[in-house]
């Protein structure tokens, strides 16, 4: 067991690459065992994210575990590091990524080859970039997730992929040609990748080295900015998404929530107050991109009339939402934008596999209701999905009441309508950005234009989304009669009911929740923990060698 805990940090990369390269030597007539050792994996990365984010969680300001996979000492070697966010975004993944393959084993793990595979690859993507302390290898992480995308995104097939999927590589592969040239700029200029190391050397760059090392960023943080799905680099977002396979579109929402984590994580910690010249570069930015981006994606989710558009567009609000959070540079804010962030993704997810659910019941006749669509024009639907219909599993009933209730319950969640968690998630935004200064009022602080802008999105981006969803439900469950009711399973309503009740929970233990976010917020804004924590982790000794319990794996208050 001491074995297994010093060990802890690398497993999440380390399962999900042995289990998905395992399972490239299986044939796909082996599905069901794929799918089981697939479950095992993920269900293990769920145990292994809550036992990082209680040792994370450990009751002192800030712990961060560091480990050193090659034994070189940082800035050196490669260096894992898991802390409060590191944790908190493995936890969410582990939580998508289970719902995700329970839903797909119903049907779309047929669809195509080495979904299992890919879908353990993906994982290990993620994973390796929440947890990775080094520039270099976060290029590799981001790379792997990036190559398991656009197998996934292609899993099933069908034109409508294929088109969305050529976007989808292009864009990518762009934002990685600019990932690389900005990682170059900044090793040319510091000559060190490891994050703590570059935090501590920027402030000490030469005052004629400093507008090509911002250039560096700059560049670095637009690859980031794509990868976020930030406006007007976000184009490719709705169609990829719509097209993709719900299971794999709700994995994908939290890959925008990757370039949402290193613009958080890098520009506190690289660009904080031990910057110098440098400190805060890019906050200005991120806080108008974020702002541009929610009126994007609020404009268009009104104007979507495919309910994988309106999910697609929801994803562009949520990063907006966040961009412009992180722009604030408030510890109280980024607290907030945290809540929102869990509460948005779950959401998101639940909405991507609910919208396959939906689209049975709807029939052509019941699109014709639909009097905006009508000036589109109304091609006859087709499907091209797999015509593979042997579902497995126990039909429910009250299945409409199930798909209304789940709707009803989504709409909430991602337009932040009271009662839910996306309400509270709002409305303490709110509250951090129009009230810095909290219980305490301070008639000196004065409210920036760029707060009540904020506000004015949030509220619109809201209102717009009440409408496009409402729109959508009144198609879908007051179509005419003869409307078909869809036979669903046990198997593919469960996950959906799981991610909605985690976020009732949410809800319900809102503070301990926001406890655990603001402490996150408050160790991100003060990195020095962070960054001696990496620096100071010590290599294995050849006596640690023979007691492996005593090796590498720190943590320290």
């Amino acid at each position: 067991m001491g074995f297994l805990m010093d060990h802890l940090i690398v497993l999440p990369i380390v399962l999900p690459m042995a289990v998905g390269a395992f399972m490239l030597l299986l044939g796909e007539r082996r599905t069901w065992f794929k799918a089981s050792l697939n479950g095992l994996s993920t269900l293990a990365m769920l145990a292994i994210a809550i036992a990082l984010l209680r040792q994370a969680d450990n009751g002192v300001p800030v712990s961060v575990a560091v480990y050193l996979p090659a034994n070189w000492q940082a800035p050196f070697g490669i260096a894992l590091a898991a802390d409060r966010l590191s944790a908190l975004m493995l936890l969410i993944t582990s939580v998508l990524g289970l719902a995700s393959l329970m839903f797909s084993v119903a049907r779309w793990q047929r669809a195509g080859v080495h979904f299992h595979s890919l879908f353990q690859f993906q994982l290990m993507g993620l994973n390796g970039a929440f947890l990775t302390a080094d520039l270099f290898n976060l290029f590799v992480f981001f790379e792997v997730l990036l190559a398991a995308s656009y197998g996934l995104l292609l899993h099933g097939s069908g034109p409508d992929r294929v088109k969305a999927g050529l976007h989808y590589i292009a864009i990518n592969l762009t934002g990685s040609m600019l990932f690389l040239i900005g990682v170059s700029i900044i090793y040319g200029i510091t000559g060190s990748l490891n994050m703590a190391d570059v935090a501590l050397r920027i402030g000490q760059v030469a005052a004629t080295d400093r507008s090509l090392l911002e250039v560096g960023a700059a560049i670095l943080g637009v690859a980031f900015l794509i990868k976020g799905g930030a406006w007007p680099m976000n184009f490719w977002l709705p169609p990829s998404y719509a097209a993709a396979s719900p299971p794999v579109a709700a994995v994908f929402s939290m890959m925008t929530k990757v370039g949402i984590y290193v613009l958080l994580r890098l520009s506190l910690l690289l660009f904080g107050d031990n910057a110098g010249d440098s400190a805060g570069f890019g906050h200005d930015w991120l806080l108008y991109t974020g702002l541009v981006t929610l009126g994007f994606g609020g404009i268009g989710m009104l104007a979507a009339q495919n309910l994988g558009r309106v999910a697609g567009y929801s994803v562009i609000i949520s990063s907006g939402t966040l961009l412009a959070s992180i722009g604030f540079g408030r510890v109280g804010v980024t607290g907030s934008a945290l809540f929102y962030l869990l509460s948005s993704t779950l959401a998101l997810g639940a909405f991507f596999l609910l919208m396959e659910l939906v689209e049975r019941s709807r029939t052509f006749s019941s699109d014709l209701l639909a009097i905006t669509r009508e000036a589109f024009g109304l091609d006859l639907p087709t499907d091209n999905d797999d015509n593979d219909h042997t579902n497995v599993g126990v039909a429910i009933p009250a299945a409409m009441a199930f798909l209304g209730l789940s709707f009803i319950a989504c709409t909430l969640l991602l337009t932040g309508m009271p009662p839910l968690s996306g309400f509270i998630a709002k409305f303490s935004l709110l509250t951090d950005v129009l009230n810095p200064t909290g219980l305490t009022p301070d008639s000196s602080v004065e409210i920036t234009m760029t707060a009540w802008v904020m506000l004015a999105l949030l509220i619109g981006t809201g209102l717009t989304g009440v409408i496009a969803l409402t729109r959508t439900g009144i198609r879908v469950f007051w179509a005419p009669s003869g409307r078909a009711v869809p036979r669903l399973r046990v198997i593919e309503t469960f996950p959906i009911a799981a991610l909605l009740v985690l976020c009732v929970i949410i809800t319900l233990r809102a503070e301990p929740v926001m406890r655990y976010m603001d402490a996150t917020a408050a160790a991100l804004h003060a990195p020095d923990d962070y960054i001696r924590s990496v620096l100071s982790a010590r290599q294995l000794t050849e006596s640690a060698t023979q007691a492996p319990s005593k090796v590498t794996l720190e943590a320290r208050p």
